[in-house]
């Protein structure tokens, strides 16, 4: 079963054993996911960049709702936008493609809704891994822990995976810190191997750290 980014990073971002988001410090799933949709678009053709834009090369939709939505965004906006402005402009409605992200997941049986309540009040639901069904799919956290554990050349996709996973701090959920020390350089290296994920990854990190700081601030 072939993923897209998109949901590959949803089930890095989704607790093995509960279900439930990974707990991580704000906004570094919202633009990990942002960064997932416009890297995923340029893979299949969709769009392209350069230091000054993002530019839509093919508007011929990808079949997929999260993909679709995004593309027609970028294919009916007024004027040259850069990558770091779409991060931030999908960023803004992550909530929304995380929706949809989980509902197709769930769809393909990679993951099944449960509902509930928390405290006997509160709505709860989380998608926690099926038993049987989509048993072909490699878990992502332990294939790009592959890749950043051994030498062998990647293929573009998981480059752009990790390079993304650093530039919004997302390595931890990959690797023990143990092993993030160790595997430094083979990070950066994997990580530089694409040209997009180089630009995507330092406009990631860069909008990140501006949020951070704005955070701080207030």
């Amino acid at each position: 079963m072939i993923l897209t980014m998109p949901e590959e990073i949803m089930l890095l971002l989704l607790d093995d054993r509960t279900g439930r988001p990974i707990g991580l410090p704000a906004p570094a799933g919202d633009y990990a996911l942002a960064s997932a949709i416009l890297m995923e678009l340029s893979l299949q053709g969709r769009v392209d960049t350069d230091p000054e834009r993002l530019m839509v090369t093919d508007q011929k939709p990808t079949r997929d709702p999260v993909l679709d939505e995004a593309l027609t965004m970028l294919a009916t906006s007024q004027g040259m936008r850069d990558s770091r402005h779409w991060i931030v402009e999908l960023g803004r409605r992550t909530d929304h493609f995380r929706a949809m992200v989980l509902d197709n997941l769930t769809t393909k049986g990679v993951l099944r809704r449960e509902e509930g309540r928390f405290l006997w009040v509160f709505p709860d639901r989380r998608y926690p891994k099926p038993a049987e069904g989509a048993a072909e799919v490699k878990e992502v956290r332990a294939r790009l822990r592959d890749i950043l554990l051994n030498d062998e050349i990647p293929e573009p996709r998981e480059s752009l995976m990790i390079g993304l996973a650093r530039a919004a701090g997302l390595v931890p959920l990959i690797l023990s810190a143990a092993e993030a020390e160790r595997a430094m350089a083979r990070v950066d290296q994997v990580a530089n191997l694409e040209e997009l994920g180089r630009t995507l990854s330092a406009v990631t990190k860069e909008v990140y750290a501006m949020m951070l700081a704005f955070a701080g601030a207030h």
